[in-house]
């Protein structure tokens, strides 16, 4: 199931909402590609680089000090970037990243 079923009110009918939609559900967004691809790091990456595209590539790289060309390299999905560039890219979209207990962890 593609992730944006997961944020977007069934009665849209829709699954892609956009450029400007997915800067507005970044975050949902890329909780439920975290969630759907249990921690399958290129996919997370191919979804952080949708999300930036969505927000400006040019001032994403400004924020993050990398290059425009290093993140389209790094958020393709055909790679896994370093965690020091998913962070970098995850605090200039204005999100932070934490974690928590998952539902299998309680049960233990």
């Amino acid at each position: 199931m593609h992730p944006f079923a997961y944020i977007l009110p069934p009665e849209t009918g829709h699954i892609h909402c956009g450029a400007t939609g997915l800067t507005l559900f970044k975050r949902p967004y890329l909780e439920a590609c975290i969630e759907e691809e249990h921690g399958d790091a290129a996919f997370i990456a191919k979804a952080l680089g949708e999300i930036v595209r969505a927000q400006g590539m040019t001032e994403i790289a400004r924020q993050t000090g990398l290059s425009r060309e290093s993140l389209y390299k790094a958020l393709t999905g055909e790679r896994s970037p370093s965690f020091d560039t998913e962070l970098k890219v995850i605090s200039a979209l204005g999100l932070k990243l934490s974690a928590c207990v998952s539902d299998e962890a309680e049960l233990a």
